[in-house]
């Protein structure tokens, strides 16, 4: 019999326990929706070139009266606790110097 899988007790981990608890298939590639969020708009054309050199689908969402605007890219793999937290760390390191930060994600389900 197969162990679950054990997420450290944080916001990501809470989501991959969300995503465990409604049965979502932990072996299949999924769109994952990262989001950048800045101190200031709008963000710096130069990240989001950067953002569109290295994702597929980079879209810029204006703020409006539900909130604040970010940047989305979507990455295409098998979701996993390690690949979440390189991909947020590595893009807030490289958006940083903008203003921004990447601390939210997720997938349709």
């Amino acid at each position: 019999m197969f162990s679950k899988p054990r997420w450290p007790n944080d916001a990501d981990g809470d989501v991959f326990r969300r995503m465990q608890k409604s049965g979502f298939d932990f072996d299949k590639a999924v769109d994952i929706d990262f989001n950048v969020d800045f101190d200031s708009w709008p963000p710096s054309e130069e990240l989001v070139s950067m953002l569109r050199a290295q994702f597929k689908h980079v879209k810029i969402y204006s703020p409006d009266s539900s909130g604040n605007g970010y940047v989305q890219f979507v990455l295409n793999a098998v979701p996993s606790y390690e690949l979440v937290i390189f991909i947020q760390k590595s893009v807030s390191e490289m958006a940083a110097r903008f203003g921004g930060v990447c601390e939210s994600w997720g997938v349709l389900h």
